[in-house]
């Protein structure tokens, strides 16, 4: 059973400009949508952010420098706003859209504390009784 992640996805629309916030797979499906975006658009989102993270790792040797490094983030730039991709975990993606206008260290931000809250919602603490025996 999949935990119901709207209200983390929900949360980080409190940021001023902040349109829509999905969770993908390292495969391209939809874990999660906020509730401002309707699940056949997300789903379609969530297939190109996973292709847009795998593109965005092929070319990190176009930096320049012999090791790049761990991919973070990738930022796609239209007049009508922006999309924000960073990890959310081993194999999970966290993509928002937000306004043209938005406070991009803001947005930012407000992805990295998601992305805790999505650890900690997705993690099962261990059962007390875990080990002992039956």
């Amino acid at each position: 059973m999949n935990p119901d992640l709207s209200w983390v996805l929900n949360d980080l629309l409190q940021v001023p400009g902040a349109r829509h916030a999905i969770l993908v797979s390292s495969d391209g499906l939809l874990l999660a949508n906020s509730s401002a975006i309707g699940r056949d658009d997300a789903e379609t989102v969530a297939a190109a952010m996973s292709s847009m993270q795998s593109l965005s790792r092929a070319v990190a040797p176009f930096i320049g420098t012999r090791d790049p490094g761990r991919w973070r983030q990738t930022l796609l730039e239209y007049e009508g706003g922006w999309i924000f991709l960073i990890t959310a975990g081993a194999g999970a993606y966290l993509a928002a859209a937000a306004a043209a206008d938005v406070d991009m260290e803001a947005m930012s931000f407000r992805m990295q504390q998601q992305v805790t809250a999505l650890g900690k919602a997705m993690t099962t603490p261990p059962r007390q009784d875990a080990g002992a025996e039956i």
